[in-house]
């Protein structure tokens, strides 16, 4: 297991929880171990143009792109979901994203932002991320800005993506399951035994 360190903080309670739960976590920007790893892990905290300058300072957006395209398993978190998008707005500016899902990430239609703190989710049946996490769980969530809208089509016989939604003033997507690709917008490592048992179900994943 990597966890992608691009410079980005939260690595290290990343790192802790994922332990935690019985992984071997290595804190990396190699680009081989990145790629040749069960896992990837890409934690995000702050702005999104600034997640992207460094994610494209270690390759770390062809490294998500190549480990897709063998369909190895990826795990954004937080802005590290985000940048997943084609582009984030903030403060009127546009920055290109990985492009690995369409839509925008911008500021979220509430009167208090940031979101910060607890709140439910709503996730889709067979979700592989909340089996057995029940529906009043609550996680941890801290940003003001989210995709607000789930636009890719997939069609017959490619399977539909699985995405949870929270509302803070809206709707926002929460979290998304996309064959190898998952991601989460609030915090697992810092949601206590509900966000344990989510790594524990995605690590079961990767067997």
């Amino acid at each position: 297991m990597v966890i992608l360190d691009y410079g980005s903080g939260n690595l290290r309670s990343a790192e802790r929880a994922l332990r935690r739960v019985g992984a071997e976590v290595e804190v990396t920007a190699d680009w081989q171990a990145a790629l040749d790893c069960d896992g990837l892990v890409v934690p995000g905290v702050g702005a999104f143009a600034a997640v992207m300058s460094g994610l494209l300072g270690v390759r770390g957006d062809r490294i998500i792109g190549k480990r897709l395209a063998g369909n190895r398993p990826v795990l954004g978190i937080c802005v590290g979901m985000q940048v997943l998008f084609e582009r984030g707005i903030e403060h009127g500016v546009q920055t290109e994203g990985c492009g690995e899902w369409p839509g925008t990430v911008d500021r979220l239609a509430a009167e208090i932002v940031p979101h910060m703190g607890w709140n439910t989710v709503r996730a889709p049946e067979g979700s592989v991320l909340f089996d057995g996490i029940g529906e009043q769980t609550r996680f941890y969530f801290v940003h003001s800005y989210a995709a607000r809208t789930w636009e890719l089509e997939v069609y017959p016989p490619f399977p539909q993506p699985k995405v949870t939604w929270a509302d803070h003033g809206g709707e926002f997507v929460a979290a998304v399951e996309n064959g190898p690709l998952s991601a989460t917008q609030f915090h697992p490592e810092k949601s206590g035994d509900a966000g344990a048992e989510l790594l524990r179900n995605w690590l079961g994943s990767l067997a």
